[in-house]
């Protein structure tokens, strides 16, 4: 296979007219090495496509330059490491990068053992030594005397079902003369409901916390013997979410509005209500259906302080329309907030005013997929964002301010990302890199998208990426693979109030099973005062009860 650089055609087309071609074989042999030009950058464009079919299909490699590495290695000439006169590091010099924050640290191997603290709530069973007490002759030596020591613990784990069942049979008795009817009171403790509080806690985390559909509950718990059909879990816990997780839903929307900082992004969701036949039979019915062309699930990441506020809202909306419904509730006096999200343009529609900021990391990841054909070029790009990065994770590391962030950043990182757009700049402005190829429209976007990829440099407290959206949506991502679609909009609702509640409790380290009880058993307290039963102060309102 024959390759070559636009200056070696551009030079033997000079030598062509040096030696006196005929004007019409000059212009064919120009219009040979021209459509030569097309056809490899169209393999080349062609090639990325083939290369995101096969992450389809086999996986996605993680975007760390260990793997880029591995990919534009052998790309890089033996010569001059250049590209466009910038000096180039080998691959084998480039510090190692996440996607989303400073150098990667190793994880420490773990054993995968728990002790017996890792057991809280294990039912403790103490046995002693009925013949054996402490003061009495030791039965080995027959001379001294045992005292008491620390017991011997041994933990043992038994497999259940997830919801179990107690059947109680209460003694009645019968009056011969006058029918009366007497039966033996329920223990105390027991709750007056067939099911209990902890039912819908843990329905609704097996389900919208980890995935787990409801008919693979009910065949699970069939398989114990202890019958949980899928449309009894539905009506537990679309019970349950009336019973103070939806004031405390509604409540968290008005506490993301107060946010510094608000991340939002989309990913694709199904509603059966609105979809095809369905929505065609409720809309002959003379049901109102709300217009759409599509269903997502937007996750919108509101960063109070210390505190993540995760909130899901799935409907025909996109993030910038669910964004707005947020911000309504946000206090006038308040300056407009920092907005993280992708240049994607229905992210930003909405009636509201932010301080954009967008993905670096997305900007990223266009060079990445490209590194293969345009090794060079790329290197230096992903390089520079490197640095910017490391900087980023020293300003965490050292727990510097906001503002004091913003100083390091300007001083450290504004001159790397000047450089980077003259240099880009001059690669299309001199035909160096042609702008419809792959490496072109990376170029491009991050050209085109300047202003917002370079908030942090402008802003204090403005965020590099939205690796956080990202990863909250994976939840979501989860939930549909495994669950596949909701079947009303009421459906998709309670999904969004749960898989609210429950991540925001992990992201402020609150146990979601414990949060969804307590709200449930405080539902009066709960709705006259949700602000006081949020996942991360709910427990001082717990104390007072």
């Amino acid at each position: 296979m024959v390759s070559a650089t636009q200056a070696q055609l551009d030079e033997l087309l000079a030598l062509a007219r040096a030696a006196s071609f005929p004007q019409p074989q000059y212009d064919l042999l120009a219009g040979v090495l021209g459509t030569f030009i097309y056809v490899m950058h169209a393999l080349q464009n062609a090639k990325t496509s083939l290369k995101r079919f096969r992450q389809m299909l086999f996986g996605k490699r993680t975007e760390s330059m260990t793997n880029i590495k591995k990919v534009i290695g052998s790309g890089i000439g033996d010569g001059s490491n250049q590209a466009g006169g910038v000096a180039l590091s080998t691959p084998g010099d480039l510090a190692a990068l996440p996607t989303g924050s400073g150098t990667e640290s190793k994880k420490c191997k773990g054993h995968g053992r728990n002790g017996a603290d890792a057991y809280p709530n294990a039912k403790v069973v103490e046995i002693g030594l009925p013949d054996l007490h402490a003061g009495d002759i030791c039965p080995e030596c027959t001379t001294g005397r045992v005292y008491d020591s620390p017991p011997r613990t041994i933990v043992k784990v038994a497999g259940q079902a997830p919801l179990m069942a107690v059947v109680y049979k209460l003694a009645r008795q019968r009056c011969r003369l006058c029918d009366a009817m007497f039966t033996a009171s329920m223990p105390d403790g027991v709750s007056s409901s067939k099911y209990d509080h902890s039912c819908a806690s843990m329905v609704a985390l097996l389900r919208y916390g980890s995935g787990v559909p409801h008919h693979r509950l009910d065949k699970l718990q069939a398989s114990m013997h202890i019958p949980l059909p899928d449309s009894t879990q539905w009506d537990i816990v679309e019970k349950a979410a009336n019973m103070g997780p939806n004031r405390v839903y509604e409540e968290m929307i008005r506490q993301a509005a107060q946010g510094e900082v608000l991340h939002n992004d989309d990913t694709t969701a199904r509603i059966l209500d609105l979809m095809g036949e369905r929505r065609v039979k409720a809309e002959a019915a003379g049901k109102d259906m709300p217009s759409t062309k599509a269903i997502n699930t937007t996750g919108i990441i509101s960063l109070l302080g210390e505190t993540k506020v995760i909130l899901f809202m799935t409907g025909p909306a996109h993030a910038g329309t669910n964004l707005a419904r947020v911000l309504a509730h946000r206090d006038s006096e308040l300056r407009p907030p920092i907005q993280m999200c992708d240049a994607l343009s229905a992210n930003v529609k909405g009636d509201f005013k932010t301080f954009l900021s967008l993905c670096l990391a997305h900007s990223r990841r266009q060079f990445v997929e490209v590194a293969e054909n345009f090794p060079e070029p790329c290197c230096h790009v992903i390089e520079v964002l490197a640095k910017v990065y490391q900087h980023d994770a020293h300003t965490k590391d050292e727990k510097m301010s906001d503002l004091q962030r913003l100083l390091y950043h300007r001083t450290n990182s504004r001159p790397l990302m000047q450089d980077l757009k003259k240099w880009m700049e001059q690669q299309l402005k001199e035909r160096q890199v042609e702008p419809n190829s792959g490496l072109g429209q990376a170029m491009r976007y991050l050209l085109k998208h300047w202003k917002g990829l370079t908030q942090f440099l402008r802003k204090a407290g403005a965020p590099l990426d939205n690796n956080i959206a990202e990863r909250a949506l994976k939840k979501a991502i989860i939930h549909r693979n495994n669950s596949l679609f909701y079947r009303s909009v009421r459906g998709a609702e309670v999904g969004d109030i749960f898989m609210s509640l429950i991540y925001t409790c992990e992201s402020c380290k609150a146990n979601p099973f414990e949060y969804l009880q307590a709200l449930q058993k405080h539902t009066g307290d709960v709705a006259d005062k949700p602000h006081l039963w949020l996942p991360w102060n709910y427990k001082d309102a717990l104390a007072h009860h």
